[in-house]
């Protein structure tokens, strides 16, 4: 590879709207090693949306939605633009973990948060769920998915992460994240694990500047780093590094511009690809100049870079760096081959899985096509919900719900699934939806759709984590709420003084 090529390999660029053939001439132009597409670049239908409701709540786009057919043409067209410039895949990436984050909405499967996978605690669901989640984008032209999180969080105190996490039990997040990456695996999909060295454990923002990591490295390596290792042990292709200035690695300095950061995870064993979380966040821009970030990172030891806020200053900066000397060539060669190996990887597992010759396939990959996206989601869903209180268990409502709180969207299809069940609405028992940001309610009943953090203050015969606000997970509400399902899930973080592991009777 030339320089030019080298330099672009490395790169994952963003772009704004929907100007496809601009974006395939930019990634020619620079020989990039791939794209990620934001809301903003997904066609909708007429009349429909790409857009979360207010208060993280779920599509409201209706039927119409997002235009799949014009989305596969326009990856497609941007995957070809990138196989012009080699003879292995390029990168298509998107940013889809369910819950608060998902950049694809409706008609794609809706997804509940990832403190789902923490309360059900089930790994082969875990799997399931993610491979379905996975298969969905592998549809629509996608190969890589920078999820799923494998933060653990430290409760009401992380202001970022909270129910994007699985939990606040190392150990049990290690189980689950290990078992969402290996879903994507299954569906043809690279996963990303993320944000090493935790985000889950500090208390600012790294998309507005520099959280700071007080703790100490055996700390770290009790609490954050368990799931990053654990997975490693397991053979993750890759991990995204965070923008996170850990005191006793190297103070003051971004995770991802920090070479101890690097050599910190590749002691932990890791082999594979490390990933920066997206560049353009506030956390480097506020403390260098255009391009210089890119470089910074690459010198300090990523691999694959996205989302530089110019592309083409971040590919001159990195030729530059080298020809001048303050960027080793053998530094930039190493990062374009471990993302190369990487996409060859995926390339030889997708050609011998479509040839039935894949015998490293996991043992969900025979069962992909059966695998309803839907289903999955109503399932992980059922499988999380937590009651306590008074009464948790039977038949927790009568003579109808009166629904409170949630926004419209969360209120909608509540009352939907009720009806739908049988159940009246506007009179009988009262149901109050606490959403994100909300601090507490009194009802009868209290749904915490988020992280379930404002159940502590709540005062309700029979609180309720959800941890989803979709449809699916509605559904499996009103089953517990009319006693036609047991709640079969488990706090996976603290709420107030109920410890993790509080269920039903606890």
């Amino acid at each position: 590879m030339t320089m030019q090529e080298k330099a672009g390999q490395v790169l994952v660029a963003f772009f704004s709207g929907k100007d496809y053939s601009a974006q395939a001439a930019v990634i020619k132009k620079l020989h990039l090693g791939g794209v990620i597409m934001m809301g903003d670049n997904i066609p909708v239908a007429s009349g429909g949306s790409n857009s979360n409701s207010g208060d993280s709540g779920g599509a409201t786009g209706g039927a119409a939605g997002v235009d799949t057919a014009a989305l596969k043409a326009a990856t497609k067209k941007l995957s070809s633009a990138l196989a012009s410039e080699r003879s292995w895949p390029g990168i298509v990436g998107v940013d889809q973990e369910g819950g608060q984050v998902a950049r694809v909405q409706a008609p794609l499967t809706e997804w509940p948060t990832g403190m789902t996978y923490g309360a059900a605690n089930d790994p082969a669901l875990t799997e399931k769920a993610s491979q379905a989640l996975n298969q969905d984008l592998a549809d629509l032209g996608f190969t890589m998915n920078f999820a799923p999180d494998a933060d653990v969080t430290i409760g009401p105190a992380d202001p970022v992460i909270g129910a994007r996490s699985m939990g606040s039990d190392p150990s049990l997040v290690a189980t689950n994240a290990e078992a969402a990456w290996k879903g994507a695996v299954a569906a043809g999909v690279i996963p990303s694990l993320k944000h090493f060295p935790g985000h889950g454990s500090v208390t600012s923002d790294s998309h507005v500047g520099l959280p700071v990591q007080s703790a100490s490295v055996s700390a770290l390596e009790a609490r954050d780093w368990v799931p990053f290792k654990e997975s490693i042990s397991a053979g993750v292709p890759m991990i995204m590094m965070g923008h996170i200035a850990v005191t006793s690695l190297d103070p003051g300095v971004a995770s991802s511009v920090s070479s101890a950061s690097y050599k910190a995870l590749r002691d932990l064993g890791f082999e594979g690809v490390v990933v920066t979380d997206a560049l353009n966040m506030g956390a480097l821009t506020e403390s260098y100049s255009t391009g210089q970030e890119t470089v910074a990172a690459l010198k300090a030891g990523a691999d694959l870079l996205i989302m530089p806020s110019d592309v083409s200053a971040a590919h001159a900066a990195i030729v530059a760096a080298v020809k001048n000397g303050s960027l080793k060539e053998s530094r930039l060669d190493e990062a374009a081959a471990r993302v190369v190996a990487l996409q060859m990887m995926q390339q030889h597992k997708l050609e011998a899985a479509s040839s039935g010759d894949d015998a490293d396939s996991s043992s969900t990959d025979a069962e992909s096509s059966d695998l309803d996206p839907a289903t999955e989601s109503q399932a992980i869903s059922a499988a999380a919900i937590t009651t306590f209180g008074s009464k948790c268990s039977g038949p927790l409502v009568s003579g109808g719900i009166r629904i409170s709180g949630g926004n419209a969207t969360d209120r909608a299809r509540l009352a939907s699934a009720a009806e739908e069940a049988g159940l009246s609405v506007g009179n009988g028992t009262s149901v109050a939806l606490l959403g994100t940001g909300s601090a507490y309610a009194t009802a009868d009943v209290v749904v915490a759709l988020d992280a379930p953090y404002g159940l502590a203050n709540s005062q309700a015969t029979t609180k309720v984590a959800l941890y989803g606000r979709t449809e699916g997970a509605f559904d499996a509400l009103i089953d517990v709420l009319t006693g036609d399902a047991e709640a079969t899930g488990m706090l996976p973080v603290e709420v107030g003084d109920l410890p993790i592991g509080t269920s039903c009777g606890s």
